[in-house]
């Protein structure tokens, strides 16, 4: 059974700093892209970054840029997201996803990835 657990959430001031897990069990993680994607009240989900199962590349919404790195460690099964330089426009829930094996041209298209974790609640206000 696949499963994706999220954590690392909370609340954080503007300006402030907050690092994302996603832990990802029973898959050969080293195989699949993994991708971050958020949701806030009312708003459509948004995808926020890519980190492919090869070679070194990410991707990022133009609203991550610069201020968000993807990383994964497959020894250890994890992607994270760290994000800094945080706004309240970046609250929301923030979840993993996986099932593609690259972040092609569409990697932002949640359709393209087969399973999902829960999501961890961001928030960013004073």
């Amino acid at each position: 059974q696949v499963q994706l657990v999220e954590s690392g959430g909370g609340l954080v001031q503007p300006g402030g700093s907050l690092k994302l897990s996603c832990v990802v069990s029973g898959i050969a993680l080293e195989r699949y892209a993994v991708g971050w994607f958020r949701q806030a009240p009312g708003k459509e989900r948004q995808a926020v970054s890519c980190i492919s199962s090869k070679f070194g590349i990410v991707m990022y919404a133009d609203s991550a840029k610069g201020r968000f790195t993807i990383s994964r460690d497959n020894v250890e099964g994890t992607v994270s997201l760290q994000m800094s330089s945080l706004t309240p426009e970046d609250s929301a829930v923030y979840s993993c996803a996986t099932g593609s094996t690259r972040c092609g041209t569409t990697w932002s298209e949640a359709s393209l990835y087969t399973y999902w974790g829960q999501g961890t609640q961001v928030t960013v206000s004073s």
